[in-house]
């Protein structure tokens, strides 16, 4: 089993955005449409169907939870109500085998190292970064679009 595990944005967030219309922490307005490519919903993780499901695209920090230094980027929900997704400790099928980039931080956001994936070996690359006790959190990343897609943290048994 894998010594990480994966987390979506909050519920919170996506439901923030949904019912004000704007990008929690920034004000800017959430954009609305009907999905035309692919949009990976970062909630629930799955794609959001093209010409079948509406999405908002909205401006959010990925490291806002983790209390460092804002870095704020685009993402896509589904703009109806989804399912979070649960943290689980194995990577996201929708996700493998795409252009991925891996990026590795320590303390005070500092990146430690980055890795870009093609074709799979996802998890094996995940574990890797975290066998190096300064690795704090992995946010992985789409490396076409350089987009935050969700955060990889070390899983700590109760």
């Amino acid at each position: 089993m894998n010594s990480f595990k994966v987390v979506a944005i909050p519920t919170e967030v996506a439901e923030s955005v949904r019912t004000t219309g704007k990008a929690p922490g920034y004000g800017f307005p959430a954009h609305r449409e009907m999905a035309a490519g692919r949009a990976p919903c970062r909630h629930c993780l799955r794609l959001i169907r093209v010409k079948e499901e509406e999405l908002l695209l909205f401006t959010y920090d990925p490291f806002h939870e983790l209390g460092e230094p804002p870095l704020p980027g685009p993402v896509y929900i589904h703009a109806e109500k989804c399912d979070r997704k649960t943290e689980q400790r194995s990577f996201p099928e929708e996700y493998r085998g795409r252009l991925l980039t891996l990026a590795a931080y320590g303390d005070e956001r500092r990146l430690l190292k980055e890795r870009r994936l093609s074709g799979g070996g996802e998890e094996e690359e995940a574990e890797s970064l975290f066998a190096d006790p300064a690795v704090r959190y992995v946010h992985v990343r789409s490396t076409e679009a350089g987009c935050y897609l969700f955060r990889l943290e070390r899983f700590h048994q109760q």
